[in-house]
């Protein structure tokens, strides 16, 4: 199980947030850039649950997984389901045993994180490591894991901040002892539909993809070839205005 994914230093990155069974927006996504040459697209997580078309979104991105060595899937606490609960779970709930099987097991293979020149992307917060080649030790259902898949910052001094509804929150001070250590400018997250797009004096961008919230839908595009040192070296694109091909 590959748990870290290194992105080529040439090219293009399109990041997406949550979907959540948002099945319309991921083609509008996958239609845009999946051919594009040199294009790689990165999914942070939580496909699942929440939108009506969560089987839909799960298996076009699997299907489309199979064909396209562009398309990285990274694990979000949705998918998680089957080792630590999530609500709502309609998607996990609708399933029959064999279905639940098949989707298990195909969930707790997706990487945990990806990294470019620059910056590092994952669905929730920052694992406490020394290098980034530690990820590949992280355990699933362990401290760490859990704070990739389940964890939340706040814009607010201090390092951990307690719990939330069994979602660890970290301050700036977690956020940047985290982000030294390892060597990256910025964090590129999800998991938070409701979070500040830029903390941390934008180095931490949280991007949100789904209906689910009435949110705006945004992706992010980045140049591979260039190393990203704040987010403002990030184009943010609204799916809710014209730029986008529906």
């Amino acid at each position: 199980m590959e748990k870290l994914v290194e992105l080529p230093k040439k090219g293009k990155l399109v990041v997406i947030g949550d979907t959540h069974g948002d099945f319309n927006t991921t083609r509008i996504i996958v239609k845009n850039f999946i051919y594009k040459k040199n294009h790689y697209i990165l999914f942070l997580g939580d496909y699942v649950d929440r939108g009506e078309k969560s089987k839909e979104n799960i298996d076009y991105l699997l299907s489309l997984k199979e064909k396209h060595d562009n398309l990285i899937l990274l694990a979000g606490n949705h998918e998680m389901y089957p080792v630590v609960e999530c609500s709502p779970s309609d998607f996990w709930e609708s399933l029959n045993e064999d279905e639940f099987k098949f989707y298990k097991e195909k969930f707790l293979e997706l990487p945990f994180c990806s990294y470019g020149n620059g910056f590092l992307a994952l669905h929730g917060a920052l694992p406490e490591i020394e290098k980034i080649e530690d990820i590949e030790k992280i355990e699933i259902g362990d401290r760490e894991w859990f704070k990739i898949i389940w964890g939340d910052f706040r814009d607010k001094e201090g390092e951990f901040l307690g719990n939330f509804l069994g979602r660890p929150k970290f301050g700036r001070d977690y956020f940047f002892k985290i982000m030294n250590k390892i060597g990256f400018n910025v964090l590129i997250r999800s998991h938070d539909p409701y979070a500040p797009e830029r903390m941390f004096e934008n180095r931490c961008l949280t991007i949100f993809t789904s209906t689910s919230y009435g949110t705006e839908r945004k992706i992010a595009l980045l140049n591979l070839n260039k190393k990203i040192k704040s987010v403002d070296d990030i184009k943010i694109i609204s799916l809710d205005k014209p730029d986008i091909k529906k």
